[in-house]
């Protein structure tokens, strides 16, 4: 999957091995001068995120399966977002922080609870991610994953979109929505210390409201990392994050190399057709 200024593109390899490329339109919300307001726009991307990564999963099983393709119901994809926000908000924010409690006596102030607290997150996500790789349907969509960063990475450095010279490329990328988990993660760590520690339940509570807050300002500094990677320092901050790609991408094979690459053209093409009406 590809994203591009004005159209979202899908490349999908049939059981026939040809390949099927879906392009569709971005609505308005995830183009217009709102997706540009810093901290907003971090909000507004995370749902863009899981949104269409929700729709793409969706289609690209109707294809791969060679099933009738048909339109996901509103109900159905927001059902699927609220209950994948449930589980995150509940096993990445809310189990780390009880199972902190139960040694909350032992650790002395509020900021050593949280700062353990935040160690513990970051504990379960890298277990999360290391139990993924043991399924292989998960590992074939990690190898897409690193498809997609060489693909991408190949068009940043300005080379050509062929197999041969994209083979080449890394599959880490600064902009991975992985090192944005992991800066979302450390920025909890902040955030989180600076409440204290109030009751139980109102630490729940904040756990739970403050995720937009966090994944905000998580955003900023991924995207200001990015642009600035070339600085050492700035290079250094984000390595730890790059880091951790490796456990969510995958060297591809030529095949699945051809379908990255495809879908970014695609993408490409569709940014150069002007806008109509």
């Amino acid at each position: 999957m590809m994203r591009g200024q004005k159209s979202l593109v899908m490349a999908v390899r049939r059981p026939s091995g040809e390949l099927a490329l879906i392009t569709k339109p971005l609505a308005a919300f995830y183009t217009g001068k709102m997706r540009r307001i810093p901290f907003l726009r971090g909000v507004i991307i995370l749902v863009e995120t899981l949104v269409l990564g929700i729709q793409a999963l969706f289609h690209s099983a109707n294809i791969s399966l060679e099933e009738e393709e048909e339109e996901i119901s509103t109900p159905a994809l927001w059902g699927t977002l609220i209950v994948s926000l449930a589980f995150a908000a509940a096993f990445f924010f809310v189990v780390p922080l009880l199972l902190t409690h139960l040694i909350d006596a032992k650790l002395g102030s509020a900021l050593v609870s949280n700062i353990v607290e935040g160690f513990i997150r970051l504990a379960i996500f890298v277990i999360y991610l290391g139990a993924m790789n043991l399924i292989p349907d998960i590992r074939k969509v990690f190898a897409y994953h690193g498809a997609e960063h060489k693909a991408v990475n190949a068009y940043e450095d300005g080379a050509s979109l062929e197999l041969e010279a994209v083979r080449k490329y890394s599959t880490a990328h600064t902009r991975c929505g992985t090192s944005f988990l992991f800066v979302v993660l450390i920025v909890s760590i902040l955030v989180f210390a600076l409440l204290g520690q109030p009751t139980l339940w109102l630490r729940i509570l904040s756990r739970i409201i403050l995720i937009p807050v966090i994944a905000a300002i998580g955003y900023e500094i991924t995207r200001f990392g990015a642009a600035h990677a070339d600085n050492r320092v700035m290079r250094a901050l984000l390595t730890p994050g790059l880091a951790l790609q490796a456990m969510t991408t995958r060297q591809p094979n030529d095949s699945q190399l051809e379908v990255a690459i495809s879908a970014l053209r695609g993408a490409v093409e569709a940014d150069k057709v002007p806008e109509t009406g």
